[in-house]
């Protein structure tokens, strides 16, 4: 796997992944960007995010429920010195869909924590805290 990243101005950055996909990066004000898209430490929260929930989606289909939306929310803490790291990071999951069996879901959330979510276990080996919960939703 393969990236590039170019500083554009200021504190904005150009990032191209190796599958041809760009997005912008952007500073705080208080930093000389200019707020015009996300920091690169909540890219970071937003590829875990997306992982996990790719995960637990993933496994709830091969598991035959019949899930018709999977959202995370994520709460983050950091340090409050410099390298001001991710120290608490819990991920919330609210999984709609018909007729889903708790026990099921839950599999599919601890799964992806343990076994498969690559971003969340390197994070954890980091010496971030990290919780998983979620709250199933019945589909309208």
């Amino acid at each position: 796997m393969q990236a590039r990243v170019k500083w554009v101005e200021q504190a904005m950055f150009l990032a191209e992944s190796g599958s041809g996909h760009t997005v912008v990066m952007d500073g705080p004000e208080e930093h000389g960007g200019r707020n015009l898209s996300a920091r690169p430490m909540e890219m970071l929260l937003m590829g875990l995010g997306g992982c996990s929930t790719f995960d637990v989606v993933s496994i709830l289909k091969k598991s035959r429920q019949d899930v018709s939306d999977c959202e995370v929310r994520i709460d983050a803490e950091r340090a409050d010195v410099e390298p001001k790291v991710f120290t608490k990071i819990t991920l919330h999951f609210i999984v709609s869909g018909n007729g889903l069996k708790e026990n099921v879901v839950k599999r599919a959330v601890d799964l992806s924590a343990e076994k498969y979510c690559s971003a969340s276990i390197m994070l954890g080996r980091a010496g971030v805290e990290i919780t998983h919960s979620f709250e199933i939703v019945e589909a309208a």
